[in-house]
């Protein structure tokens, strides 16, 4: 019993360690410019067995676990975060660098495995697979910050939010022909459009339902709502995994719906969701560097073959495969120079990779160590370099602005009311206008003004001004109103803006 107490109280004070260590890691990557999953990653394979082992973890079944949880909540993050009209216009490239792109760079990279690695065609075809497609939680961590220009920033974030189920299908069903030669590749391509079909449907619906039930329900504390977003996230997921349908895509989808709808306790939902997805990058990388034994992952033979591969994946599959999916989409060279770059590896790869180490394929062992290098170059040699290649090829657009202030939100359930944050952009109608010219819906009260860092107490005199933070309280069947008058445009200014 007593030695029993002393096991769960030095796990907890592991996990306490390993989230301080993780948060003071991502102060560290962006003074020094390297991405955190990396140093997550680091952690993990410092701890594990093969150096100071604290831990010994060779379990890929619960790495896998952790893993797709993880990346379910990174997805919804990275969804709630995504804004329509940005992902509109980029729909095409992004869909086709998800589908098109994601095969491309699979058949490049597995003719490349065949003969580096030395092993036949199927194998070399799944090695491809794995390591073809761009990683969310990779693009969303180091694209989060930095304000690259919103129709390249929003392609890399949708297509890598959208392609793993072109991952996952091509893994699978490759792991499918080699341990069951007689399947039928006819009824495997009609599993896939099922798949995404299905994933777009549900995850439109799950959406929609979630939106509804969020506005409608009354909880008597807002901590419950980001956990009752997050829950249909899961829900999704698991109905749409169940009826063979991408869970994942169904979590991005549901994501992006209700991120651009009007939900109740929004703030508190996203700011949840932001820090729930870190805590979960945290675990997943730490907990996939456990997995690898430094011992075999840097021997000579798996450095040789994983550089070689990189190289072939950053310098040709991947320039390739964006050259031909974004054809006719107007792009300059630049920005598919950018693109190319950008096709960043993470947890995705190496979560697959466990799919043939747990159906017992031979030379899973193998694939998987040399795609676990893959990962750790493109974090640190492209992952590193992203920002300054974009400001090199003059792809920075405005900074991104986020209020330095914040305002603690009490549960206001039982008054049927939300307090709302509101940055003024220059080309606002507001702009220039008193409160009191202002027509505010009549159950809206503006509370606070941040201008310039500091507190402005507003009067009926007060004049709106560009960059102004608003907080404002309104009852929740006014916020449409109220979001449709913040939004509304000066015609004079947003012409000028456009010219």
């Amino acid at each position: 019993m007593v030695n029993g107490i002393f096991q769960t109280d030095s796990l907890i004070l592991l996990f306490a360690t390993l989230f301080i260590l993780g948060v003071f890691t991502t102060k560290l990557s962006s003074r020094f410019g390297v991405p955190a999953l990396v140093l997550f990653i680091m952690i993990g394979m410092i701890i594990g067995s093969d150096i100071l082992g604290i831990i010994y973890f060779d379990d890929a079944q619960t790495a896998q676990v952790i893993g797709i949880f993880a990346l379910i909540i990174i997805l919804f993050e990275g969804g709630l975060q995504t804004n329509w009209s940005d992902l509109k216009p980029v729909m095409k490239p992004a869909l086709s660098l998800a589908t098109f792109g994601v095969l491309l760079t699979s058949a490049i990279i597995a003719v490349a495995a065949k003969y580096i690695l030395d092993i036949d065609w199927l194998l070399a075809m799944l090695f491809g697979a794995i390591v073809g497609s761009t990683d969310a939680a990779a693009v969303f961590a180091v694209l989060k910050e930095q304000p690259i220009k919103k129709r390249i920033g929003t392609t890399l974030e949708a297509e890598s939010g959208s392609n793993d189920p072109m991952a996952v299908f091509l893994t699978v069903a490759i792991i499918e022909l080699i341990t069951n030669p007689n399947t039928n590749i006819f009824w495997l391509i009609m599993t896939f459009f099922l798949q995404i079909g299905l994933g777009l449907l549900l995850g439109i619906l799950f959406g929609k339902v979630a939106v509804i039930a969020i506005n409608k329900i009354n909880l008597d504390s807002s901590g419950l709502y980001p956990i009752f977003a997050i829950s249909f996230a899961l829900l999704a997921y698991g109905i749409t995994s169940a009826v063979n349908g991408s869970g994942l895509l169904a979590v991005y989808v549901l994501a992006i719906v209700m991120g651009n709808a009007e939900i109740a306790y929004r703030f508190s939902v996203f700011r949840f969701s932001e820090g729930f997805a870190w805590m979960m990058q945290i675990v997943m990388f730490v907990i996939l560097g456990l997995l690898v034994f430094p011992s075999e992952l840097f021997e000579w033979e798996i450095i040789l073959q994983g550089i070689t591969i990189s190289i072939i994946l950053m310098l040709v599959a991947r320039p390739i495969a964006v050259a031909i999916s974004t054809i006719y989409m107007h792009f300059t060279r630049k920005e598919l120079i950018f693109l190319s770059w950008a096709g960043l590896k993470g947890a995705v790869p190496i979560v697959l990779a466990t799919f043939p180490l747990l159906a017992g394929v031979e030379g899973s062992q193998q694939i998987f160590n040399v795609v676990f290098f893959i990962v750790l170059t493109s974090c640190l040699i492209q992952g590193t370099t992203i920002a300054p290649l974009a400001q090199k090829l003059g792809l920075f657009g405005p900074k991104k602005t986020t209020p330095i202030h914040t305002l603690e939100l009490i549960s206001l359930g039982k008054a049927n009311a939300e307090m709302i944050e509101y940055e003024i952009e220059e080309d606002a109608a507001i702009v220039g206008k008193t409160l009191n010219d202002i027509p505010f819906p009549t159950d809206t009260l503006v509370n606070a003004i941040i201008r310039e860092e500091q507190l402005v107490t507003p009067t009926g005199d007060t004049t709106i001004a560009a960059g102004d933070f608003l907080y404002m309280l309104t009852s929740r069947k006014s916020k449409k109103a109220l979001r449709l008058l913040l939004n509304s445009k000066n015609k004079m200014t947003s012409e000028v803006v456009g010219k």
